[in-house]
């Protein structure tokens, strides 16, 4: 299969259901697991959906295309206006929705923040605060374990941005954060729609974003005035001395601050929920980690972290719009159109990784999966700056956890999916059981 940009278009579009776009958006947002293996089944590794509010969409289940999407032109394939369901939350200057020189520019400022003398500096600090979260969980007693996730991960998060995690204005934007992303794929649609933010959940979600903007505004303003602004280290305060004419607008600091704290702790913390889930009915592999955690040994720790990803992807698809007509494998796909490389589909085939259904860490140790099989942090020039950080993070958590605890499953039946705004969480918090070792 081939994907380039054609001379003349004269291929048929992908095939795909002819369902009204409303009923296509709400099966895909609210039943995807169970809605994917059915379009593959039925139309192949390439389909087109009519997906609210773009309309235009087609996914992409295909290794070999998606590499070539991946390393296509980034004036050709827009990852960030293939993001724009998330604009009102993120606001148009977030590194996640520009797209050639203005994305360019947001990623060079924030790559500091994670680069590997950034991330060793970290260590200590997600370590410290992972023990004193792990020694309040209740021992012998069924919990949710995602919601204790959250809350370790958005701490970490908030010290990496702004340098402290103490004070009433902090304390607020935790739970102001938590609120405005605890919504669900019906949400999605106020969000788009300013009719619709006049009423119930859509005005209270509206209400939320902007009291966590007001929070925002008022650290930056109280952060420019700092005494010791230029010996912090934190992100906020990286940015607020950026040298040159380069200088970001409070603006521009709200929508970079806001992705890093709701992208920086949600997917870790889901995935490390994932993780928990899987080891608390599956004790050899989780005698493994335990083992793994004894001898410092850090690489199947990640392996762990790694495989959670892949069986629970966090997130189902990456996104591009397309600036001209591309053909993609027989297909023609003309310029607006939305194209998705489908984590899930991918991850899920056997031809990549065998016993797709089965948790096994080990698949990622030695050589591992093939190249560009496990994609959950997107791939090209715009995989995720933060993807290094997370795996940091998960492999710190796991290392801590299982040096403590062992864990167990309250219930065997396994975890349903829920849909939450973009991600894929435990519907039922992925609830366990530890105990002290």
């Amino acid at each position: 299969m081939a994907l380039r940009t054609p001379v003349r278009a004269h291929s048929a579009l992908p095939p795909g259901p002819r369902l009204p776009l409303a009923v296509q958006t709400v099966l895909f947002g609210a039943f995807r697991n169970s809605l994917l293996p059915l379009l593959r089944r039925r139309y192949g590794d390439v389909v087109r959906l009519k997906l609210y509010p773009e309309r235009s969409v087609v996914l992409v289940g295909d290794l070999g295309l998606v590499r070539e999407i991946f390393a296509g032109p980034v004036e050709t394939f827009h990852a960030g206006e293939g993001n724009m369901v998330l604009k009102p939350m993120l606001g148009e200057h977030s590194v996640l929705l520009t797209d050639e020189e203005q994305h360019r520019r947001a990623r060079k400022l924030l790559m500091p923040a994670f680069n590997g003398a950034a991330m060793r500096g970290y260590r200590d600090m997600v370590t410290e605060l992972t023990v004193a979260e792990l020694e309040r969980w209740p021992r012998g007693r069924a919990f949710r374990v995602h919601d204790r996730m959250r809350a370790l991960t958005l701490e970490v998060i908030l010290r990496v941005v702004f340098g402290v995690a103490d004070g009433p204005r902090l304390a607020e934007l935790r739970v102001a954060l938590e609120q405005v992303i605890d919504i669900s794929a019906l949400d999605l649609f106020g969000w788009h729609s300013p009719a619709l933010q006049k009423f119930g959940p859509w005005r209270r979600n509206r209400e939320r974003q902007q009291r966590v903007d007001q929070l925002l505004y008022a650290e930056i303003a109280e952060r420019r005035a700092a005494p010791d602004l230029a010996e912090r280290t934190d992100v906020l305060s990286r940015l607020l001395t950026v040298p040159g004419d380069d200088q970001l607008s409070d603006l521009e600091l709200r929508d970079q601050l806001i992705t890093l704290l709701l992208a920086g702790h949600e997917t870790t913390a889901t995935a490390l929920a994932w993780a928990l889930h899987e080891l608390a009915r599956d004790p050899v592999t989780a005698a493994a980690a335990a083992r793994a955690a004894d001898e410092g040994d850090e690489k199947y720790l990640e392996a762990v972290a790694k495989e959670a990803m892949r069986l629970r992807p966090i997130i189902s698809e990456v996104s591009r719009k397309l600036t001209k007509d591309v053909q993609v494998g027989p297909y023609t796909v003309p310029a607006g159109y939305m194209v998705l490389p489908s984590i899930s589909m991918i991850h899920a085939d056997a031809e990549h990784h065998p016993s797709p259904e089965v948790f096994d860490p080990a698949r990622f140790l030695g050589s591992g999966p093939p190249t560009g099989s496990w994609f959950p942090f997107g791939g090209g020039a715009r995989r995720c700056l933060g993807a290094g950080f997370s795996l940091l993070e998960a492999t710190i958590v796991l290392r801590e956890l299982f040096a403590r605890y062992r864990v167990s499953a309250p219930s065997p039946r396994p975890e349903r999916v829920k849909t939450r705004h973009i991600t894929l969480v435990p519907g039922d918090g992925a609830r366990i059981m530890v105990h002290r070792r």
